[in-house]
């Protein structure tokens, strides 16, 4: 029996060796296999459960791929799309597969294209800057996209004047900053909700409120949030400023800028292309991703051409290229955005209909291990409230929390869960008597009591 024991023992130890040596393209998935993620409709400021897993479902692996196989949509809410989009967020039974050793592609850059270009660690898609619609010189009018005429050489079709989703389709983004294609549900920017930005752009979440895959921290090193179809990680929008991993953090900055001009008739380059629209209030500067221009900076928070750089990371001490999910001061979105135009890496279309060759199964060890919640960073607000109190998270979730409401009695008033992937939790105080109440939250280890006040 004490043979039995000793010998289960070092097995497990052996299987907790090798799980801790594992790539983080196999370990930094968030998976799921029983919350369903929601969706808001317009005029409903309730979520509606969608009855599709959230996150990821399934992690394997072999000696030089990873595989993910997501129903590719959050644990946070989407929608409404106030667009006039008529999709919802639909379950995409996708497989994606990544290599566990990239390589840098020393050819011809491979330019990004219009659909999936990466995934990111909920299994929800990124796209690049693009949305579909370019300038048709032919007919001095947009093409491609609904309500267009399609562009000459049909859908997926590169254009001299590319409109960049961003600014183009702001309306219709969620509070999450995504939105669906043809039920494809993606984020082409930074996966953190409008209403935490320093200045908010866009007013949806006071209607349907949601959050984001993670919560931008200034103090801290990004989260890893997604990897690239060439198999490079991407990060959040900070980074230490040295590329050794030293010092301090800073916000990586895009390399990018706005041309100074008023007319469109050549890229920045000085390539002679057909004519776009002139700068006007409706075709203003940004409106196409040939308004750009790259300018190479010396400085090391600013990245390169592909929207990244090599340094090291927490999860790659010993260095990686990774790309930057680009943010500007106040945390509005700033092109590239994620990857692109180009990437970094050898990459191609990476989805697959299955698996052919013998793999790993890798079970995440989010939820086991022994995180100090005081370490996240909790705050809650608004203190004093009089309607709902949020429990906000810093940084990135990778596990399930409990959220408790009590009284001064110590009473339990009402439970709440921030589910992995998920950043805020919330709590309807209306009906409440005014007083002194107290916030739990906890995980399988820890908690942290927080104090909140409610008036009348």
């Amino acid at each position: 029996m004490k043979k039995n024991i000793f010998v289960w023992i070092l097995l497990l130890s052996f299987f907790q060796l090798v799980q801790a040596q594992l790539s983080p393209a196999i370990t930094a998935w968030l998976q799921n296999t029983s919350q369903d993620g929601s969706y808001y409709t317009k005029g409903n400021s309730t979520a509606i459960t969608n009855n599709i897993l959230a996150n990821c479902q399934k992690v394997e692996y072999s000696t030089d791929f990873v595989y993910i196989s997501t129903k590719g949509v959050p644990s946070y809410p989407t929608g409404p799309f106030m667009d006039r989009n008529p999709s919802n967020a639909e379950d995409q039974d996708a497989i994606f597969k990544f290599p566990l050793s990239p390589s840098e592609n020393k050819g011809t850059p491979i330019t990004t294209t219009g659909g999936n270009i990466g995934v990111f660690i909920n299994g929800v898609a990124l796209f690049d800057y693009r949305d579909g619609v370019s300038w048709n010189p032919a007919t001095n009018a947009l093409c491609g996209g609904p309500g267009n005429t399609p562009c000459p050489g049909g859908r997926g079709a590169i254009m001299d004047w590319n409109r960049d989703a961003i600014p183009a389709e702001m309306e219709g983004f969620d509070c999450s900053k995504g939105h669906p294609a043809m039920g494809n549900y993606h984020h082409h920017q930074n996966p953190s909700a409008f209403k935490l930005d320093k200045n908010v752009v866009s007013t949806i979440c006071n209607l349907y409120d949601a959050d984001g895959l993670y919560t931008i921290d200034s103090t801290k090193h990004s989260p890893l949030i997604g990897f690239a179809y060439d198999g490079f990680p991407i990060y959040g929008a900070y980074g230490y400023k040295a590329i050794n991993g030293s010092g301090v953090i800073t916000r990586m900055k895009s390399g990018y800028s706005l041309r100074n001009i008023t007319k469109r008739t050549e890229y920045g380059d000085g390539t002679d292309v057909d004519d776009g629209p002139d700068i006007s209030s409706t075709y203003f500067l940004g409106y196409f991703r040939e308004d750009y221009s790259f300018n190479a900076n010396a400085a090391t928070d600013y990245l390169d051409e592909h929207n990244g750089r090599f340094c090291k990371t927490p999860e790659y001490p010993n260095g990686t290229y990774a790309y930057f999910c680009t943010v500007d001061e106040n945390w509005n979105s700033a092109y590239p955005y994620a990857v692109g135009p180009t990437f970094y890496g050898v990459s191609e279309r990476r989805t697959v209909n299955s698996v052919t060759e013998t793999t790993q199964v890798y079970t995440s060890t989010n939820g086991t291990s022994k995180i100090n919640v005081n370490d996240l960073g909790i705050a809650v607000h608004p203190n004093p409230s009089s309607d709902l109190i949020a429990v906000q998270v810093a940084g990135l979730n990778k596990e399930t929390l409990q959220v408790e409401l009590y009284d001064i009695t110590g009473k339990l008033i009402q439970t709440s869960t921030i589910n992995p992937g998920q950043t805020i939790g919330y709590f309807d105080v209306q009906t409440l008597y005014a007083g002194t109440y107290m916030v739990k939250i906890s995980n399988n280890y820890t908690s942290n009591t927080q104090k909140v006040l409610i008036k009348r």
